[in-house]
């Protein structure tokens, strides 16, 4: 039953227990509205980005008040090293999931009889069998991660997320919370239905991540692009999403023959091996990760300074959760996505192939699209972005590659006629090089076997070659003006493309590359692999050097207790201790992110280091 005494704690009082407990002077934009609420008593539904703390939203909250909170999240990862982390902080926390052991699962059920445990994480999956434990354990509240994971509409679907109910219920009048990065309108609607007894307090938090330096890239040699990428991030943790198993083998190879530390992460290896890889990602720094999506949803590491996609993501909602993977301690990350006609083909080709209902289908055509948007962009990448999820108040952000290197746009009408025409006049049953030969005026032995080179649009875009005709119809393509058929590759013009060919629709492009001066990533910007991490921040020399000093000690200590190296500190409290140089505890206990508990147990272990730099 929901806790009415005793009277809820105070502002002063929680922000008291944020330093003690996690470090933090004050709240982040956010936080301290959703916080209060629930210590309250309100049911919450917060939707906020990916680095925004989602998470100190209900685990203050859970020790201020008595009794347990249970949090329900897919994640197994995440909750083993949340764990580790509340237990660093002097918090009594546990989790039961598939992978909990004998001793540790006793642990927790003492601690639970005890009426010590304050938080307890569970997997979804271990709700139908958890509820007698529960009913006794003097639950106060429910914390739901992943809040999207309930929704049939959402990207990520999760049938387990629908027994939260029913445990609901089980529990009485239990308080609910519930956290998501991603939901549209639809999707928080879905939520707040499936989830509450009566309509939640709703926050909507900003989903602007400004540390993100978003880019997209059309696909050229994408070996050679993401190579070219990770080597400018030298010594830095980062992720590269591939959209195959054989894909994230290939490519992990391939940067490991460049020196670069890299490994591959997907469903097909066995779990021991994909549980050392990911441990290896979490514990060590700068590993390169490439995986498909089955990794990184589960991983609270801070300090990942890149993601890159080396093939397109599937929505909108997809490319913004898996981006967000990157700088979540809130210093500067960099994202770089490709994409080409391939791509968007086989995202097409995987919806439409699906056994959803038709609706769900025609959903995710539109968030496919939406993504397609923002790669096709003319302008500030962030503007789309944060438009697609209701934000339209924002001006160029300066801070992604169009605000960096404005693109020209042009009346693409003509050219997008001439590309139609080619594909009407042929029957609609050729693939794109066929097209691309008509129009270019190549007489190819199947272009004039075919006598396509007697037809009006053979050579009418004899101005642009092959690569250019191919970024124009990549981007009508994009723009759904065409469609191409999954079984032969042929290329066929959509109603919307008929609208351009009979009644001269406008149609917006970006203008193709130069002949022979395609964009190229700078080589000559490139380092070496191998040297200390990028700094995400600017620091001098000496007090770069005492960063490293710093990390060097985070390393070893988080080894010697076989934790993530963040447990002992995060990057953000060692920039802030390299530039501060405290001289003594008190000094240290300053630093953001230093508590009690940890100043304790590592405060004259990390000031030795200073005096020594």
């Amino acid at each position: 039953m929901r806790e009415t005494t005793p009277p809820h704690p105070t502002l002063d009082t929680a922000r008291a227990q944020l330093k003690t407990f996690f470090g933090f002077d004050d709240f982040r934009p956010g936080q301290q509205e959703i916080v209060m609420s629930i210590l309250r008593g309100a049911d919450v539904l917060a939707i906020m980005p990916t680095g925004a703390g989602k998470s100190l939203c209900y685990q203050l909250p859970a020790v201020l008040r008595p009794g347990l909170t249970v949090v329900v999240s897919p994640l197994i990862a995440l909750m083993r090293d949340q764990v580790a982390a509340l237990q660093a902080n002097g918090v009594a926390a546990g989790a039961l999931t598939s992978n909990t052991d004998a001793y540790e699962t006793e642990r927790v059920h003492q601690a639970i009889d005890d009426g010590t445990l304050k938080l307890l994480f569970m997997a979804p999956e271990r709700l139908s069998v958890a509820g007698g434990l529960l009913q006794r354990a003097g639950v106060s509240m429910l914390a739901i991660d992943e809040a999207h994971c309930v929704s049939q509409w959402g990207h990520d679907f999760r049938p387990d997320y629908l027994r939260i109910g029913t445990l609901r219920e089980q529990l009485g009048d239990v308080q609910i919370t519930a956290f998501t990065a991603t939901a549209d309108a639809e999707t928080r609607d879905e939520i707040a239905a499936k989830l509450f007894a009566a309509p939640p307090q709703v926050f909507l938090g900003g989903f602007d991540r400004p540390n993100l330096f978003l880019a997209f890239e059309p696909k050229a040699q994408a070996r050679t692009q993401v190579t070219d990428f990770v080597r400018r991030h030298p010594g830095d943790a980062g992720i590269v999403y591939c959209s195959s198993r054989a894909k994230t083998e290939a490519l992990a190879a391939h940067l490991r023959s460049k020196s670069i530390d890299a490994l591959a992460y997907h469903a097909g290896l066995d779990a021991e091996t994909r549980q050392i890889r990911q441990d290896r990602f979490t514990r060590e720094d700068g590993i390169v990760m490439c995986a498909t999506v089955a990794f990184g949803m589960g991983i609270d590491k801070p300090d990942v300074r890149f993601v890159v996609h080396a093939d397109l993501p599937k929505s909108m909602e997809s490319y913004y959760q898996e981006v967000g993977r990157a700088g979540r301690d809130g210093l500067p990350a960099d994202t770089l996505t490709l994409y080409g006609v391939d791509d968007i083909k086989l995202r097409r080709l995987q919806i439409d192939d699906s056994d959803a209902p038709d609706a769900r289908k025609h959903a995710d055509h539109q968030r496919l699209n939406a993504l397609l948007a923002l790669a096709e962009a003319p302008h500030c990448r962030r503007q789309v972005l944060l438009a697609f999820f209701g934000e339209r108040e924002h001006g160029p952000c300066g801070h992604c590659d169009l605000c960096a290197s404005p693109v020209e746009t042009y009346d693409g009408t003509e050219d997008t006629q001439k590309a139609l025409s080619a594909m009407i006049r042929t029957g609609e049953r050729f693939g794109l090089a066929h097209i691309i030969a008509i129009l270019c005026g190549d007489a190819t032995d199947r272009v004039t076997a075919l006598r396509h080179d007697r037809l009006p649009t053979f050579g009418v875009g004899a101005q642009y070659d092959t690569h250019q005709w191919r970024d124009v119809c990549r981007q009508i393509y994009a723009l759904g003006l065409t469609t191409v058929d999954a079984q032969y590759g042929s290329w066929r013009v959509t109603d919307a493309g008929w609208a351009v060919l009979k009644h001269g629709q406008a149609v917006a492009l970006r203008q193709p590359p130069a002949k022979q001066h395609r964009r190229r990533r700078n080589k000559s910007t490139s380092k070496p692999a191998g040297k200390p991490a990028a700094l995400p921040v600017d620091l001098s020399e000496r007090d770069g050097d005492l960063l490293m000093a710093l990390k060097a000690k985070r390393t070893e200590l988080a080894r010697a207790q076989n934790v993530p190296a963040y447990v002992i500190f995060p990057d953000k409290t060692l920039v802030e201790m390299a530039m501060a140089r405290p001289s003594s505890l008190d000094q240290m206990a300053d630093i953001n992110g230093v508590g009690a508990r940890k100043l304790q147990k590592y405060g004259a272990v990390f000031l030795q280091v200073v005096e020594e730099a």
